[in-house]
């Protein structure tokens, strides 16, 4: 399955700079898992955050709905990057 574009459909409209998000599949030890990375500007990982993690944790349950049909156990994280001017 396409988690990345699957994150994207979810995320993209809610964004400020919807064309900076990268998704990244990291590596695992698992085959049953999969380590997704989400990287944006400041602002927007901050809106992907939320308070108190509220919609981090929304975007987790989602595509951990997504997961559960391949058996896959779906891992978020977020980091931030700030544009080089």
């Amino acid at each position: 399955m396409e988690y990345e574009k699957i994150i994207h459909t979810i995320v993209d409209p809610f964004l400020i700079n919807p064309e900076a998000i990268m998704v990244r599949e990291l590596p695992s030890d698992n085959p049953k898992d999969v380590r997704l990375l989400i990287c944006a500007e400041n602002e927007d990982t901050a809106r992907l955050i939320g308070k108190k993690g509220m919609v981090a944790s929304a975007l987790r349950e989602l595509i951990s709905v997504a997961g559960k049909n391949e058996n896959k156990h779906i891992h978020l994280s977020f980091e931030s990057f700030d544009e080089e001017k």
